[in-house]
């Protein structure tokens, strides 16, 4: 399918209008941002590294029923994705403490919550994403109650299905952030709610379980260096980057071999 008019870029991924007005071509940067645009710089193959690790998770969600905005990888940095009414808030689903939490409420980094904690951002960049409420939302009439309700049910499965393949692989899945948008369903003749964006370590926080080493944007935000080796540690630990490789020897047509557990 062919890439038309460009309708939006944002910080690590283009949109392209295709010839079909109900699909998009969603595209992967190397940019590297952090702390609303104020820190930035690019990262070579970073976007290759967030298109397949992404692609695959929302492939891997979607045999556990998510509906995600997802048709598939038509290349190295690009995706042929169902075009969304993207909602205009950031749902953030915490299992350990850490970042912006920790220096709002002042809990100790790293405490272990009792159960995952689910948060709702403004997607404003201007007003440094702020914390809402459901109150907000509704007021303000950016999503419905019943959307609310769909997604935040959707989003703890999500957590769960999640935290479970991260740590079959050494991982600890610390935190990360969704979007949804609502999609037209033609088969169906209706709109449905989608998982939207992308799920990658710019958007987890992914710790190694013994040594709590980051595998995830911390590594640019806290200048901890080493960003697309933490990288290619996840995929080589998804099973979808062969050991011993790096990011411009690796053939990602490859099969995948890692899936969800079943429960």
């Amino acid at each position: 399918m062919n890439k038309r008019k460009k309708i939006y870029e944002g910080k690590a991924k283009i949109l392209y209008e295709t010839s079909d007005k109900n699909i998009l071509i969603q595209h992967f940067k190397d940019d590297a941002t952090a702390y609303n645009n104020l820190k930035k710089a690019k990262v070579e193959g970073k976007g290759v590294l967030n298109n397949r690790i992404s692609e695959y998770i929302l492939s891997n969600l979607g045999d556990y029923g998510i509906k995600t905005h997802l048709i598939k990888r038509t290349n190295m940095r690009e995706q042929l994705i169902y075009k969304a009414e993207i909602f205009p808030i950031e749902f953030i689903i915490r299992n350990i403490a850490t970042g912006s939490l920790t220096k709002r409420l002042g809990v100790t980094e790293g405490t272990k919550l009792d159960r995952p904690l689910l948060e709702y951002c403004l997607k404003n960049d201007e007003l440094n994403d702020p914390i809402i409420s459901k109150e907000h939302i509704l007021n303000f009439n950016w999503a419905s109650e019943e959307d609310i309700k769909q997604i935040d049910k959707m989003s703890l499965r999500i957590n769960d299905l999640l935290s479970g393949l991260f740590r079959a692989i050494g991982i600890k899945l610390v935190d990360f952030k969704l979007e949804y948008g609502k999609t037209y369903n033609k088969n169906e003749n209706k709109y449905e709610i989608v998982l939207a964006d992308e799920i990658s370590p710019d958007t987890c926080r992914l710790w190694d379980v013994k040594t709590e080493k980051k595998l995830d944007k911390d590594r640019f935000r806290k200048d901890l260096g080493n960003i697309i080796e933490a990288y290619q540690e996840v995929a080589r630990r998804l099973g979808i980057m062969p050991e011993e490789t790096n990011i411009k020897e690796v053939d990602f047509n490859k099969k995948l071999s890692i899936k969800f557990k079943k429960r």
